[in-house]
């Protein structure tokens, strides 16, 4: 085998492969064609997502429904303290029913949190004294101490407040973003913007209702923060879109579909990479602050904006603009573009086909297609220059004199 047949050979596999299409965003991924399968997929999605918030409900933190959390260290003096075990003695101390127990955090950060309905004083005073004669946590001398044990009471009042200022500002931000899209881009890709938007908010409160991961009030803030993640991708891809598709119209090359489905494939190394790098120090803020230093906050947060996060970059690649082409396509310059160049191809397919097998092939047929594609280029040439100012097309004055004749004027 000779050189130029290996280098044949291996450099063919390499090009078409995943990554260097990925890399190169040569189009070679058919998004935007698909969007029939993507539109049912999220539809389900958000059905699931929309029944599970109505009919299951969410698991709402002490924050929201009001009550009293009993917490202390999970070591004891006979062993680590079950969290079962801890919520039974609240019960039976109180009189009234724990409705929750759970271990926060690992190691000797770890904690037991116990929530029940609002205790008054001398109630919290008895659930106390039991869980220490019961469970005997240990202080940080490592004696059992009473004192760990503490006490929180919340008034629901005051997530209903953080609840009513997040939905104001959502209101808001929702308001901002579309005047900007529809001045920066166009009717159609704020509509597409705004849709993914609201699916990405939607995906990552059904998967919080469906999971029954507790939502406090830093679910809410980092539901918020999420937002500008998911706008800021799909602006990205709509951007490449808008320059993709600029004079369009007057161009038999690509229809508004192919356009955006390779302003896909342009910037899908970009969204992956974004991503990657983003859900990294979320990863890491869920890991390090609640596994290691055992801080429920941060568990919040992380697990929030990682969901968000997900679906934003779903959203903005499948949903954002396969929906753009749905709704640009329903204009009928836009059909009646994508049917010229139907047309054209099939024209040329008609004239290849007659040059391979026909002998009277015409040459003039290849110089009508050179000069359909010369005028192209100047459709495009014109469509990325901006038009002259008409006053600076006016004719230059025309000279006085004429052509000289070389005759000498007699005397």
């Amino acid at each position: 085998m000779t050189a130029t047949e290996k280098d044949t050979g291996s450099a063919s596999p390499r090009r078409n492969s995943v990554w260097n299409r990925l890399y190169t965003g040569t189009g070679a991924f058919d998004i935007v064609g698909h969007r029939k399968r993507w539109f049912v997929a999220f539809s389900l999605l958000m059905l699931v997502c929309v029944g599970s918030m109505v009919f299951k409900g969410f698991n709402l933190g002490i924050e929201f429904v009001g009550g009293t959390q009993i917490q202390m260290p999970a070591q004891g003096a006979q062993g680590p303290i079950d969290a079962d075990r801890a919520k039974a003695v609240v019960s039976q101390a109180s009189g009234q029913p724990a409705s929750e127990a759970q271990q926060v955090g690992a190691g000797d950060a770890a904690t037991i949190q116990v929530r029940s309905s609002t205790l008054d004083a001398a109630e919290v005073s008895r659930v106390k004294q039991a869980l220490f004669e019961q469970l005997q946590p240990l202080g940080s001398d490592g004696q059992p101490s009473r004192a760990v044990i503490s006490d929180s009471a919340v008034s629901a009042s005051w997530g209903g407040e953080i609840s009513q200022k997040a939905l104001i500002a959502l209101a808001v931000f929702m308001v901002l973003v579309t005047v900007f899209l529809i001045i920066y881009f166009e009717k159609w890709m704020a509509v597409a913007a705004l849709v993914a938007l609201v699916h990405d908010i939607v995906v990552t409160a059904g998967v919080y209702s469906l999971v029954g991961f507790e939502v406090t009030p830093a679910t809410v803030i980092g539901l918020l923060t999420i937002l500008g993640f998911s706008l800021y991708d799909t602006v990205v891809v709509f951007d490449k879109v808008k320059e993709n598709t600029r004079g369009l119209l007057n161009l038999t090359r690509r229809t508004y579909a192919e356009a955006a489905n390779l302003a896909l494939n342009q910037t899908l190394m970009r969204s992956i990479n974004t991503s990657v790098i983003a859900l990294l120090p979320v990863l890491g803020l869920l890991v390090i602050g609640y596994l290691l230093l055992g801080a429920g906050t941060l568990q919040d947060l992380a697990l929030v904006q990682m969901t968000g996060m997900l679906a934003g970059v779903l959203s903005s690649v499948l949903l954002a603009t396969p929906l753009l082409v749905y709704l640009k396509m329903r204009d009928p310059k836009y059909q009646q573009q994508a049917e010229r160049v139907h047309a054209r191809r099939e024209n040329q397919a008609r004239k290849a086909a007659a040059r391979e097998s026909d002998d009277d092939f015409d040459p003039a047929d290849d110089e009508a297609l050179a000069t359909e594609l010369r005028k192209e280029k100047a459709y495009a040439a014109a469509a990325s220059v901006p038009a002259r100012h008409p006053k600076a097309q006016q004719r230059q004055p025309r000279r006085s004199g004429g052509r000289p004749t070389g005759k000498r004027k007699r005397s």
